[in-house]
């Protein structure tokens, strides 16, 4: 198969798809890999690394989606990519449908197949190529937060883990999953009186059981929401339904009951958000005040982490970017469940419920499609 590498173009996105030791693993099949010239310099890899591994080096993004038959991303494409992407050509990137409506209508209209890496899931139902992206802004969040809880950058003014004599910070955590326990970990880490809150009590036990004495947890409800916000220094959005738009846990009206300062940290905000005030944001203007209350709301924080984020995503991706290069999309989609429930849209067909009912659009199943593409 012919592998296209385009350098990402978002806004502060310099993760890279592929490592040069992937394209590595790749050549052992026979597959074609051409890379962008300088799509991989802000992960610290180097053209000349990637020709020694034995891909081909183009100038242009236009030369890369031209001569692709699959396309490994780490973003979705953005407008000015779209005209780019050819009919049955097959995207294998994070799309996050259910957040943009003019992207799913894109890619409808070019006819692509668009393979998300954050609904490839398992039986178990653990998402494994969102899991290491998911750790890495998880961990970023607390950082983050306790950045802009610094006065200058408009926050209350307090240090996360305090000092002896002063009270460390309050850390409210909606979201028991990957995201809420990496940045637990981390808050706790710091020094901070963490709350973690989920629907499952499941979940809860379980986190009851492996974290520090200064975290607790509770009950996620409204009620003990509005509770919560009133005394929380930083509060870490990290609520994720799989390829559907994550609901708002904080809508507008209790940005009143926090107090001024207030930091909010929305790592859903890729899913839409599960806070209704937020809005993407990027790395060069992260922040935003409503009701003087710092919102925080970067849709690709890993990004900021390049190297250490495109390690952990190859890591991940690779064993299924191998799988759909040797058998195709179609037999590796039948093959494997697991890259089957990756399809979202097919040959301008939405195969996804998330991704049709966040905009109201006909679901085609996914088996149909399958069968009429053989």
């Amino acid at each position: 198969m012919i592998i296209g590498l385009p350098k990402e173009i978002k806004n502060n996105e310099n993760r890279v798809a592929l490592t040069p030791s992937g394209v590595s693993e790749l050549k052992k099949y026979g597959h074609t890999i051409y890379v962008q010239a300088s799509a991989g310099l802000g992960s610290g890899f180097k053209d000349t690394e990637y020709e020694a591994a034995g891909a081909t080096i183009l100038p242009a993004i236009e030369a890369v989606y031209a001569q692709a038959e699959m396309i490994v991303k780490v973003k979705e494409p953005i407008a000015p990519e779209y005209s780019m992407i050819k009919e049955d050509q097959l995207l294998f990137t994070y799309f996050h449908f259910a957040s943009s409506e003019e992207l799913t209508q894109a890619m409808i209209a070019r006819k692509a197949i668009c393979l998300a890496y954050e609904t490839v899931e398992k039986n178990d139902r653990s998402l494994p190529l969102l899991i290491p992206m998911s750790e890495v802004a998880g961990r970023m969040a607390p950082q983050e937060g306790a950045k802009y809880l610094e006065k200058p950058m408009q926050g209350r003014g307090i240090l996360l883990g305090g000092v002896p004599g002063v009270k460390p910070a309050n850390v409210l955590i909606l979201g028991g999953g990957v995201v809420g326990t990496q940045a637990a970990k981390i808050a706790a880490g710091l020094g901070a009186h963490v709350t973690i809150m989920d629907i499952n009590l499941t979940r809860l036990r379980e986190l009851d059981d492996i974290m520090p004495a200064n975290v607790d947890t509770q009950m996620s409800n409204t009620y003990n929401i509005r509770e919560a916000i009133k005394t929380a220094d930083l509060i870490i959005g990290a609520v994720l339904i799989p390829g559907a738009k994550a609901p708002h846990l904080i809508t507008r009206d209790m940005l009143k009951e926090m107090r001024p300062g207030t930091v909010m940290v929305d790592v859903a905000v890729d899913q839409g958000g599960c806070i209704e005030t937020c809005k993407p944001t990027t790395h060069e203007d992260p922040i935003f005040v409503i009701d003087e209350v710092v919102h925080y709301c970067v849709a690709n924080m890993p990004g900021a982490v390049p190297y250490t984020s495109t390690l952990a995503l190859t890591n991940a991706t690779l064993p299924y970017v191998i799988q759909v290069a040797n058998k195709g999309w179609k037999g590796a989609c039948l093959f494997n469940e697991e890259l089957k429930r990756g399809l979202n849209v097919v040959k301008g067909e939405v195969v996804y419920k998330g991704v049709a009912d966040a905009w109201n659009l006909k679901v085609t199943d996914v088996n149909e499609v399958l069968a009429a593409a053989l």
